[in-house]
């Protein structure tokens, strides 16, 4: 039974780098238990030079998810759901364009696209800009769908969110709570649309199996991080440096591995 597992292991990350995506998953972890937000931007542009765009989608998508299962109940009580629910309503609905935009441009410009939204948004974060408009409900269903749609073309829909909901004054664990459950209310939905519509296969349901354990260790390590004594403008300023160096890794690959 045990060499049945590590050959179908093996045969799931046949020459794509196991201990690669488990490094990055781990890192990734440790991001998301602290802040509840970092994790997609870092897993999404490696996993898909490892495995390829749609496959991408679902393995980083189905680990967020076992993620934001193990996070949503220790959150729940300070999430908003007037803004959540129809931010998440709008998400789930642009879902299909963003499948439909998965099957049809190539894995290059996907990794592209994907890594320069991570680029800009760091450079955002550090600058220190925030969303000054009304948080309307058409502002917030349109953030909303333009993430759903983000998310199921490369895995991240973060972005657009995060910089809308940090741009009020709730307080943090407001904020981490409102996070965490976007996540939760969204990502169930996208596995099945990529997986009914056949655009990427069970395989990279089994790569998210094999890698979760990884991902759950670490966000139970940086979620002891968020309760104990670290700093949280040090760890958001390194969690930031990582996502920029990833996202500038995804934009130079060419000229780097060339």
């Amino acid at each position: 039974m045990t060499d049945q597992v590590i050959a179908y292991i093996s045969a799931l990350f046949a020459g794509v780098g196991l201990w690669t995506a488990i490094g990055v998953t781990l890192v990734a972890g440790l991001m998301r238990g602290f802040a509840g937000f970092g994790s997609a931007m870092l897993m999404a542009p490696i996993f898909a030079i490892l495995f390829g765009s749609a496959d991408m989608v679902v393995t980083v998508v189905a680990i967020e998810l076992v993620v934001s299962l193990q996070l949503f109940p220790q959150v729940r009580r300070h999430a908003d759901w007037k803004i959540l629910t129809p931010m998440s309503i709008a998400a789930c609905a642009a879902m299909p364009l963003g499948v439909w935009l998965l099957a049809s441009v190539d894995k290059n410009t996907i990794v592209t696209a994907v890594s320069a939204v991570i680029v800009a948004f760091v450079v955002l974060m550090w600058s220190g800009w925030k969303y000054t408009g009304r948080r309307s409900t058409v502002a917030t269903m349109t953030v909303g769908a333009v993430s759903g749609a983000m998310m199921a073309t490369t895995s991240v829909g973060g972005p657009p969110v995060l910089l809308y909901l940090l741009s009020g004054n709730d307080r943090p664990e407001v904020n981490r709570a409102n996070i965490v459950t976007y996540y939760f209310l969204t990502q169930f939905l996208l596995i099945v649309i990529v997986l009914a519509t056949g655009v990427a296969g069970w395989e990279a349901l089994g790569r998210a199996v094999v890698l979760f354990p990884v991902m759950v260790l670490g966000a139970w390590a940086g979620g002891r991080l968020f309760h104990g004594l670290a700093s949280e403008r040090l760890y958001r300023n390194v969690a930031l440096a990582i996502l920029f160096a990833t996202g500038m890794f995804g934009l130079l690959r060419n000229w780097l591995l060339g």
